[in-house]
């Protein structure tokens, strides 16, 4: 049979029928797990239905690719299992992946909060997979659409329209929905349904969020930024937050999409380094000042004058009861916002839910239900933050397949 290769590996030749594993999705989970599994003496082959690997990786990081965080804990990951990435995550960690990195001399530096990038381009992250796959171990197929899969007598069969291929060992690392228009679909969840296993609801996540009704009118701030506290339910990010000509993003936003459900307000702080009963002092320190002066002190003036107006706080300061003070400041330490939505899957950075962590091994992520069949990375039920925690991901849980298969 034949398959075209990633630009790395140009020429068409032929390749054997039988493999040890065959992975699905040349993403940074996929990758990893070749590589892993390659370096073992695995035979590999690593099929995607892209034009090249790693297309993902490549718009990362606004192309420097956030590749993971110092700061990776499993508390820091949403799963139906909040339990599950504790194995995976504590046996393939930050630093080991810094120790490839800095192997393949690729120059990085942490940016804010944990955050690793390159120095250069995510290209080299690419570059540096590849070429951890041994190319007498790994084929890289690309711009491959499957067209079957079947299993039988302990071996997964896959087809490429007449072109086959089969291995007692199938690996689903095709990612989510997330981002549709650099080819995500939702095939991973097909094939996983097809040998029973079950699937928490995907979801879009780290995703701007949309506001309609009376809110509407904040869309008149597009393009405002500025450092907040948000909360949705239990959790709380101190970033920015951005006004779109839409509703709410920035990281802040991002952050809290993850966790808000729709019905359910979000509260932010837009002066969150502010102690109880500042707007008091202000009004002792400046009676004759307005709330809209007070707040262009500390917020980006279009910012201010919205939530002044909408506070409706009248005049100067010192002819406010102190009780109407107490009130402003109480709303802007938590505006509630009431988005209608989301952005969707086509601005989402990453897809929550996904197949169960339930059916899966945390050590190996096999199928508990079917020997063989493993899942890894965001087709996984399991979503990190924003900010590399992703990534680190897609890296353990690749590289625990990669040991297991």
């Amino acid at each position: 049979m034949h398959w075209r290769f990633s630009t790395s590996r140009s020429q068409r030749v032929r390749l054997p029928h039988n493999y040890d594993a065959i992975v699905l999705g040349a993403g940074a989970a996929g990758l990893m797990c070749a590589a892993t599994a390659g370096q073992r003496g695995r035979k590999i082959l690593l099929i995607d239905h892209a034009d090249q690997v790693g297309k993902k990786i490549l718009i990362s990081g606004g192309g420097r690719c956030n590749f993971t965080n110092l700061h990776v804990a499993p508390d820091r990951y949403l799963s139906a299992n909040p339990h599950f990435a504790k194995s995976a995550l504590g046996r393939y960690r930050p630093e080991d992946f810094i120790t490839l990195v800095d192997r393949h001399r690729i120059a990085w530096h942490e940016k804010t909060l944990g955050q690793l990038f390159c120095d250069g381009s995510a290209r080299q992250i690419v570059a540096m997979l590849l070429e951890e796959c041994p190319a007498a171990a790994v084929d890289i197929a690309v711009n491959r659409t499957i067209t079957g899969i079947d299993h039988a007598d302990g071996r997964y069969r896959i087809s490429c329209g007449a072109d086959e291929a089969s291995a007692p060992a199938l690996v689903l690392a095709m990612g989510g929905p997330s981002i549709p228009k650099m080819g995500a679909t939702g095939f991973a969840y097909d094939v996983a349904r097809r040998f029973g296993m079950k699937i928490v609801e995907p979801r879009p996540a780290l995703v701007p969020l949309t506001l309609g009704g009376e809110e509407t009118l904040f869309r008149a701030l597009s393009g405002v930024s500025a450092p907040v506290a948000a909360r949705a339910g239990k959790a709380s990010f101190r970033e920015a937050a951005l006004f779109t000509h839409k509703g709410l993003s920035g990281p802040a936003i991002l952050q809290i999409s993850s966790y808000w459900r729709h019905g359910e307000a979000v509260g932010i702080d837009f002066l969150p380094d502010r102690k109880a009963g500042w707007l008091k002092e202000a009004k002792r320190a400046r009676p004759r000042s307005s709330l809209r002066s007070i707040l262009s002190d500390c917020l980006p003036t279009r910012l201010a004058d919205a939530l002044a107006d909408q506070a409706a706080l009248p005049g100067e300061l010192g002819n406010q009861p102190d009780r109407m003070i107490d009130a402003v400041e109480q709303r802007i330490a938590n505006w509630q916002f009431h988005p209608n939505g989301t952005e969707g899957f086509a601005k989402a950075e990453v897809t929550a839910g996904g197949i169960s962590t339930a059916d899966l091994s945390s050590q190996t992520m096999e199928s508990r239900r079917l020997p063989g069949l493993y899942a890894i990375g965001e087709a996984v039920d399991v979503t990190g933050w924003l900010g590399g925690y992703n990534f680190q991901w897609a890296w353990a849980s690749g590289w625990a397949a990669g040991q297991a298969i």
